[in-house]
């Protein structure tokens, strides 16, 4: 029997996928009947399974299906099974684990990480734990969702912390709130500077130097969620920490810039593809995450697979520099090539390349008509960005090739 309360929620409900579907903005999933590579197998809702080139995938360097990253989680689940079927304090950690963890901080060039089963519960576990009241948290206004729901959070979970906006990539906005908090009675305590290395929808790269020097001189912690970096920026695709020389381990490490203190970043894109995040930073952060760090403290240990397959892929990254050649080759040409056509590209050495067209109908529109034509390219709008804004957003991977990027821009070129 449905009651009144079900009754109000299911009308309204429908009235909001009606009113998605009429204006053009409805979401689809599309169905996969392959690995996740360059090209896959989608099945339609005809029920057939077409080949289409994939160009929205956060594959980044093509290990989502390397044989060897696929060897080791097939191996882990053999040897330790599905996973630990309880949280990590109350059962133990695999070894996996471990090793996982100790290869994050090689990668990382920090002194501990510790993992979870995704970035966004990563960060939902940092903020709300390392920060006390009276600390103010300062974050650039096109951050990534789970960076914004985590500073949200926190002030729920610890009253009296604070929390401020600054407008995107601008130095001049980040001084100003940076001096309003000093100059602020009710902020007591530490001062957090949180930015996304690489700005999933933009492809912009923060400037990590400035940024450093602003929160040295306001004694501010500078925290980076290097999710599209990790894979991508610096000679060797540690990330944009090393783009910019702020890696303590890289060859390019210039000892003026200062260090990033805290990472966040996940396993599901370039480093494997499957799931699993991580926060990285100091032995002493990492141990206060394990000790208060509620998202570790009442869910599962990322699964032991994932753990095996994720620790091969930053070791094949590590071990296979040329992936991040190809990749950035790949980046290179897809520019040329859609300047050439005639769209308007952001310089970026990002593998993500937005095209703006505005409407989000529109851009939902243009992307059913790309995988007519075999290009799977994702629109993105209003809610996931700005109003006004909507894009599709072209993501290039190493596997790709240079005739996969000459059919993705005629396709492009017929729209």
């Amino acid at each position: 029997m449905t009651t009144a309360a079900a009754s109000t929620f299911e009308s309204r409900t429908a009235e909001t996928l009606k009113s998605l579907q009429a204006s053009g903005q409805y979401k689809h999933l599309h169905t996969l009947d392959s690995p996740m590579d360059a090209r896959v197998k989608m099945v339609g809702d005809d029920g057939q399974t077409r080949e289409v080139l994939c160009f929205c995938s956060n594959n980044y360097l093509g290990l989502a299906n390397d044989p060897g990253v696929v060897d080791a989680g097939v191996e882990g689940l053999r040897k330790y099974g599905a996973g630990t079927a309880s949280v990590r304090f109350i059962c133990g950690t695999f070894t996996p684990h471990n090793t996982l963890e100790a290869t994050i901080a090689e990668y990382m060039g920090t002194e501990s990480a510790y993992t979870f089963v995704s970035c966004w519960t990563a960060t939902e576990a940092l903020f709300p734990t390392v920060c006390e009241p009276g600390d103010m948290i300062i974050s650039d206004e096109l951050n990534h969702a789970c960076i914004i729901d985590a500073i949200r959070l926190t002030p729920v979970i610890k009253k009296g912390v604070l929390k401020s906006v600054y407008k995107h990539a601008d130095m001049d906005s980040l001084r100003e709130r940076l001096t309003a908090a000093r100059d602020n009675a009710d902020v007591t305590g530490q001062i957090w500077v949180v930015t996304d290395g690489v700005f999933s929808m933009e492809g912009a790269v923060a400037d990590l130097p400035a940024i450093r020097r602003l929160c040295d001189q306001f004694g501010a912690m500078l925290v980076v969620d290097d999710s599209h970096g990790h894979g991508v920026m610096g000679p060797t695709g540690r990330g944009t920490h090393e783009h910019f020389g702020m890696h303590p381990g890289a060859a390019n490490h210039d000892p003026t810039r200062g260090l990033v203190d805290v990472f966040t970043g996940t396993l599901g894109k370039a480093l494997g593809g499957g799931a699993g995040g991580f926060i990285a930073g100091s032995k002493n952060l990492t141990e206060l995450i394990i000790q208060r760090g509620r998202p570790t403290l009442f869910s599962n240990a990322l699964p032991v697979t994932v753990a095996c397959s994720a620790e091969k892929a930053i070791r094949t990254l590590i071990n296979q520099p040329e992936r991040v050649v190809r990749l950035r080759e790949n980046v290179a040409y897809a520019r040329k090539k859609l300047g050439e056509a005639g769209f308007e590209v952001m310089d970026s050495p990002t593998a993500i390349i937005p095209i703006i067209v505005g409407d989000t109908a529109k851009a939902i529109a243009m992307s059913k008509k790309l995988l007519d034509l075999g290009i799977f390219v994702i629109g993105f709008g209003f809610p996931v960005v700005p109003e006004g804004t909507a894009r599709l957003r072209i993501q290039m991977s190493a596997a790709h090739s240079h005739a996969d990027i000459d059919a993705l821009v005629a396709a492009l070129k017929k729209l």
